[in-house]
Formats: structure tokens, sequence, C-alpha cells
């Protein structure tokens, strides 16, 4: 599959490709993007025919969504679709009065949770805004998992299937936007909301990878029935499954521990038989089951959005995803590419 391949996106009247460029990387997350960077890898995207980006008011702070607005602002709005997402306000403040981490050199605004009614309303119109485009395709409720929130996570939970539900709804009934969902770290956050609300889609982040299948189990069937679209971030389970097994690999931003060490490499052995990059299996798995139209990967430099997109296109025999079965590496009901 190309990286500029379109796919419908569930049951919404929305074509997204199959590979989408993720921005949290130009918002200088754990280390700065200078502005040339930040636009080359735009444009690299751009010639490579992708046409979905997403980013996020948390994203620096905003830095993020300004460089996304000024990297495509010149295009023809009608040629890509565009996500974003709402839960946090943004108010201007002194750089030495804010704790950035992880943000290197972020836009200087404090963030503050707001999943009210009047706070989505005010964050989707700020949003647009900052990133002078008229309209947004896709809008996410952002981080009300229980990895961001912990103990507060079922109030937050409440609070955004009542007022950000709400705003969301009506701002997609006046067309003001076309799909409405949730962007999440876990997948059961993702299927609560589904059976509590009419989304059109999700963005779930590192549950679906070579490593994490579970949202087999329930989330990604009950997306299936209902045509609700996921989009899948965080593919590489935050490193390993690009660098490989190397010493001081992570693992959803921790050392990885011994047990994913050793599972990784032994899909590397697999990977080295069939001479396949591991990045490689890593994206073309992710977009073969039929709920998942898109992956949203972030890269820092040219050469690493250049390498995934090269990756997302390599050749794969049929043998090694039946190989990887055999060896107990990757569940026996995980859609694999054909």
């Amino acid at each position: 599959m190309e990286p500029s391949t379109k796919r419908k996106f569930g049951r919404v009247d929305l074509e997204v490709t199959a590979f989408g460029f993720g921005t949290a990387p130009v918002g200088n997350i754990f280390r700065e993007i200078d502005e040339q960077t930040s636009d080359a890898m735009f444009q690299k995207a751009w010639d490579h025919g992708v046409r979905y980006y997403d980013t996020a008011p948390m994203y620096g702070h905003g830095l993020s969504e300004l460089r996304t607005g000024h990297s495509l602002r010149w295009k023809n709005r009608d040629d890509f679709i565009l996500s974003s997402k709402i839960g946090r306000i943004l108010k201007a403040k002194r750089k030495s009065e804010i704790d950035f981490f992880p943000w290197n050199n972020a836009a200087a605004n404090v963030m503050e949770f707001d999943y009210s009614y009047d706070g989505t309303m005010r964050s989707f119109e700020d949003s647009l805004q900052r990133m002078a485009l008229e309209k947004m395709d896709i809008c996410f409720i952002h981080d009300i998992d229980v990895f961001t929130r912990g103990d507060e996570q079922p109030e937050v939970f409440r609070q955004a299937m009542d007022g950000a539900w709400k705003a969301l709804e009506q701002l997609r009934s006046e067309g003001v936007v076309k799909a409405i969902g949730v962007g999440v770290n876990e997948w059961e956050v993702c299927q609560a909301a589904l059976e509590a609300r009419d989304f059109d889609c999700f963005l779930l982040a590192g549950r679906y990878t070579l490593l994490e299948q579970d949202s087999l189990n329930t989330f990604l069937p009950l997306c299936e029935k209902r045509n609700a679209a996921v989009v899948v971030g965080g593919g590489f389970n935050s490193g390993i499954l690009a660098t490989g097994a190397i010493e001081g690999a992570k693992y959803n931003y921790a050392p990885a521990p011994q047990g994913i060490m050793q599972k990784v490499s032994n899909i590397e052995d697999v990977c080295r038989d069939f001479e396949i990059p591991l990045a490689a299996a890593a994206l073309q798995f992710v977009v073969a089951h039929p709920a998942i139209p898109s992956f949203i990967a972030g890269t820092r430099t040219v050469e690493q959005l250049d390498n995934n997109l090269r990756w997302f296109s390599f050749p794969i025999p049929t043998e090694f995803w039946a190989e990887l079965k055999r060896k107990g590496l990757l569940r026996e009901d995980a859609p694999t590419p054909e």
C-alpha cells in the first residue's frame, strides 16, 4: 500500500490517506525542531501524496498548530484532511512561569483542562485561529484516559460525555466539523465512549501494534459493527518497534522490560529471515485492520519521514505474517496485509 492511498473514513463522507502526518514532534516534544525542518517535513509529506494531518493544542502548547497552519495555509483547503483536539484551553503567560516539560521552547501558553460545552467551543475556535484555517474536518476529545488523568478519570470522562459531547455534536450537526471522536491512550476508554455516545471515530495511541492486540477482543469488533473509524498513532510503541531491541530501547515512554525486549528480538529474527525492516512490518500491520483507515506517524527529521514513507510500501510477503503467527508472535485473529 502506498502512503498516498485514499481510504474511507468509517461512515463519514471523508477519505484519508493511509499514512497520516503526526505533528507532536513539530511541537518540540523532548527536543527542539527548527522552523526550516518543520516546513521541510510538511512539504516532504505533501510531495509524497500524504493528505491527512493531525495536530492538537497540547503539542508544544499551541506551537504545533501554529506550524501546521503555517505549512498548510497556502494549500487548497479541500485537498487535505485536518484533525485537531479539544480539552485544553491555552492562555498566554511569561515563559519563565511555565512548566513546559516535555516540550522544548514551546509557545508561551499555559494549558488548562476544560471539557465543558463552553470550553469545547472556545478550544475549537482557538485552534482554527492558531492555524488560520477556516475549518477542521475531524475533532477529537483529547486525553480523557487513566494514563493522563489518573484518579480523576471517571469524573473527567463524565464531564466530556456531557459538555464536550454536546458541543461537538452541535458542531457536527451544523456541518462545521464532519467527524467527532475521542483521542486517548487506552482502547477501553474508546470503547466506553462508543457505548455511551454516537462517535464517528477514535485516535488510539500505541494500543494496536505488533506488540499489543488486546483491542481485538471487543473494541475493534465494535468499531466494525458501528462503522466507526480508528486512527492509530504510536505504532512503534514509542520507539522499540523502530529501533529494535537495542540497549536503552523505549517501550511506551519507559525503558523496555525484558519480556518486551525478548519478543521484539524474536520478531527481528523473523524479519531478518525475510529481509524485512522491523519498522516496515510495524507500519503495515496496523493499517491491515478493516476498521483502521490511517496510521499517524510523527518524525523529527526529513530523513526519518523519508524512511517511514519508504517502509510503508516496502514489499512484505504473506508468508512473513504467517511465520509470526506460527511462532506465536502475533495473534491468530489479527488481520494482516494481503
